[in-house]
């Protein structure tokens, strides 16, 4: 019965599919269940420089990886051909950008996983959700530069083609795309494998604030419309208006109206 079963199959056919759907459906349930918890519970009261360099090299690089992989998977192949950008190119440029973009991350990831484990008050506070997750970012960012060890082997751009056709393959809903990817090196592979991990436990830690900072602007502009910034310009401190409020108050106020007995 399982003769002609293909782990493959399951991990690049049927697993994006599942991923993306638990993506989707938790963020939602999430959200309507308890928008409150779209947060990254910030600890940053506590060894603040360290957090600092951390975040801000680890949130330069990994958005530099994203937006890579986004643009880089998601091109049309007729796009590059169209514009005449060489294959070959474009793996250079992936390589010589993405290549620094993950050393920044992986440090600040370093930087901000040692800040949590070390520190006992940051430790007390967080969840092992947090902690999970920062390990296996850890992970996909040092396997993400494995990869280039083999990238450097095919710089003609063969194997980022096959990527880019299962990727696409994939949103275009061809059940074959698996195929494209069935025989690239295991460290790939792992790659994927463990970015379809990621995508799935994204809904149920601190990883969904990314969606607040994408909906921020647009929730502002679209959903506030009613709402304006207004800087005072009373020169007055507060208490004392308060009390101006609460003389006028006092003077306004209507006597007491006599009782029958008086």
């Amino acid at each position: 019965m399982f003769g002609d079963f293909d782990i493959n199959f399951v991990i690049f056919g049927v697993m994006p599919y599942v991923a993306l759907t638990v993506f989707l459906v938790g963020s939602i349930a999430r959200y309507e269940r308890d928008p409150f918890t779209w947060k990254s519970a910030s600890s940053q009261l506590l060894r603040r420089k360290q957090l600092i360099l951390g975040s801000i090299l680890f949130h330069v690089g990994i958005l530099t990886i994203f937006f890579g992989h986004l643009v880089g998977l998601f091109t049309p192949i007729w796009v590059l051909d169209a514009l005449g950008v060489p294959y070959g190119l474009k793996q250079w440029m992936a390589v010589i950008i993405g290549g620094p973009a993950g050393i920044a991350a992986l440090i600040g990831c370093s930087m901000l996983l040692h800040r949590r484990l070390t520190d006992p008050r940051i430790r007390v506070t967080s969840t092992m959700p947090d902690i999970a997750i920062m390990v296996l970012i850890w992970l996909q960012l040092a396997i993400g530069l494995l990869t280039i060890t083999q990238t450097l082997q095919h710089m003609d751009g063969s194997e980022m083609v096959r990527f880019m056709t299962w990727s696409q393959s994939v949103v275009t809903w061809n059940i074959n795309a698996w195929v494209t990817v069935v025989d690239v090196h295991w460290l790939y592979k792992l790659h994927i494998f463990l970015g379809l991990i990621i995508t799935m436990l994204f809904p149920f830690t601190r990883l969904v604030h990314i969606w607040s900072g994408f909906a921020a602007p647009f929730r502002y502009l679209l959903g506030r419309s009613g709402y304006q910034i207004v800087r005072s310009r009373r020169s007055l401190p507060l208490d004392e208006r308060r009390r101006a409020f609460d003389r006028r108050q006092a003077k306004t106020r209507p006597s007491s109206a006599t009782t029958p007995a008086e």
